[in-house]
């Protein structure tokens, strides 16, 4: 039996990772900001200096901007499960980060 539409419904998750000071950061945000003028998909932004985020500091804290996109399947016994994250960092353009956003959508 196929699975039902409900089973194979997905929304794309992009989530950027920051910190407070960071101008490079300042300038991914920009780039999500345009993009999310034209596309839909689920933001995040991530500070990973602050106290609840600590998971984060120890892989990004002198690298960010990072920027995850995922492919992120909802259903009714599960919870969310996302893909492997496609990920960019530091400098990226908006061109490189729908490519991604394609990719997770299934586009590619």
């Amino acid at each position: 039996m196929p699975p039902s539409v409900r089973l194979l419904q997905h929304t794309v998750r992009v989530t950027l990772f920051t910190r407070e000071n960071c101008s490079i950061c300042e300038k991914g945000k920009k780039v999500i900001q345009e993009i999310s003028k034209r596309r839909t998909f689920d933001y995040r932004q991530v500070d990973v200096m602050a106290s609840d985020q600590q998971q984060w500091k120890p892989l990004y804290e002198f690298d960010t901007p990072v920027l995850h996109v995922q492919r992120v399947f909802h259903t009714y016994s599960k919870p969310d499960i996302a893909t492997e994250a496609c990920k960019l960092m530091h400098y990226f353009d908006e061109r490189q980060v729908e490519e991604l956003i394609d990719e997770a959508e299934g586009h590619s």
